[in-house]
């Protein structure tokens, strides 16, 4: 033992290969760069064009994401015993509707970028420049989809639990459209996984920075994992009465809190926290309060989801119903018809014979 700690003390050491400390090696850019070993890169553009037409990757993110959710939830609303279509037809609807409660949620709750002196109230309009808000989005969608529910005879409850994961599946792939337009990051970190930022994208008091935290990454992975939980409670509970949506709700703003909390751009404060990190919370106790109040109202799902359909099949149940009574009728006429016919040749033809042949026998017995 004494041999092997006296070869331990005597070995050689390999020095780790470490740059001169120098005054700028101390600085927190030079050290973050230094410490960085793999970086997910930024894109280096987000828009092209196409003669005059701009193509915003930003745009085709929320539409690809709209066509995902609308997939989805059609497999879902057809398996649940609604027409397929549906879907598409509601989101007529809602997807206009969920646009404006977008813009106005992004209007309102940074109305200092569009009032006020020097600001230009009409830019308020400008969508196509960014600034939307998915609380509002989802507030907006709502009103359209209790809409397109009324006028195409559907269910609203039994819709929105059809279309939950679909929501969740559109802003995953929605937040890809943060990555090509270098924005909503979090804190710098030099994280195996950091993002690179362009300088001219980041924010004041963070220009020495390259690395930061890939918020959208975050959100991405934490909505596609609310979309297996809702798959897996519905297949499991059975949930119905609107208690995936508000699951949904719930999941959605658990994870969202605490990635709001590492976002580093420009937003009110309330109380010494992002506006969005108390949204997240209220949101999230108003969906709670929501899904107990349905579970204890409603104990598995809607009988009817989709009143047409069950319309039309009570209607067929009646014309087979309708259909046995008929034929049941006609078996009937024809019975009566062969007895008259049998009862009258027997009365006519052999009445007599019976009755005298017959009755005297009858009567000795």
């Amino acid at each position: 033992m004494t041999d092997l700690m006296t070869a331990l003390m005597t070995a050689p050491t390999i020095a780790p290969t470490i740059a001169p400390t120098t005054a700028a090696s101390t600085d927190p850019a030079a050290v973050a760069h230094a410490l960085v070993v793999h970086a997910i890169p930024s894109p280096d553009q987000g828009v092209w064009h196409i003669g005059p037409f701009p193509l915003r990757a930003y745009a085709l993110c929320i539409i690809v994401g709209v066509f995902a959710a609308i997939w989805l939830g059609n497999k879902r609303f057809v398996a649940r015993g609604g027409r397929p279509g549906t879907v598409a037809d509601v989101a007529v609807w809602a997807v206009p509707f969920g646009l404006v409660g977008a813009r106005l949620y992004h209007v309102v709750t940074d109305y200092q970028l569009y009032f006020g002196p020097g600001r230009e109230p009409i830019e308020a309009l400008y969508i196509w420049q960014g600034g939307i808000g998915i609380w509002g989005a989802i507030s907006g969608g709502a009103i359209g989809a209790y809409i397109g529910c009324r006028r195409n005879g559907v269910t609203f409850t039994a819709f929105a639990d059809a279309v939950a994961p679909g929501l969740a599946l559109a802003q995953a792939i929605g937040r890809w459209g943060n990555w090509f337009n270098q924005e909503l990051f979090g804190r710098p970190t030099t994280l195996p996984w950091a993002l690179e930022i362009d300088p001219e994208n980041r924010p004041p008091g963070y220009e020495q920075y390259e690395t930061f935290h890939p918020t959208y990454l975050y959100e991405f992975f934490w909505n596609l994992g609310v979309v297996g939980l809702l798959l897996w409670a519905d297949r499991r509970f059975k949930l119905g009465f609107g208690r995936v949506f508000w699951l949904y709700v719930m999941a959605y703003t658990a994870g969202r809190g605490w990635i709001e909390y590492l976002r580093i751009d420009t937003v009110n404060h309330v109380f010494g926290l992002r506006l969005n990190v108390w949204t997240s919370i209220i949101v999230f106790l108003l969906a709670l309060g929501f899904f107990l109040r349905s579970a204890r109202r409603h104990r598995g799902r809607e009988a009817v989801v989709d009143r047409r359909v069950a319309a039309g099949r009570a209607g067929v149940e009646g014309a087979v119903d309708g259909g046995d009574v008929e034929a049941g009728r006609g078996g009937s006429d024809t019975d009566t018809g062969t007895d008259t016919g049998t009862d009258t040749g027997t009365d006519t033809g052999t009445g007599s014979g019976t009755d005298t042949g017959t009755g005297s026998t009858s009567d000795r017995h």
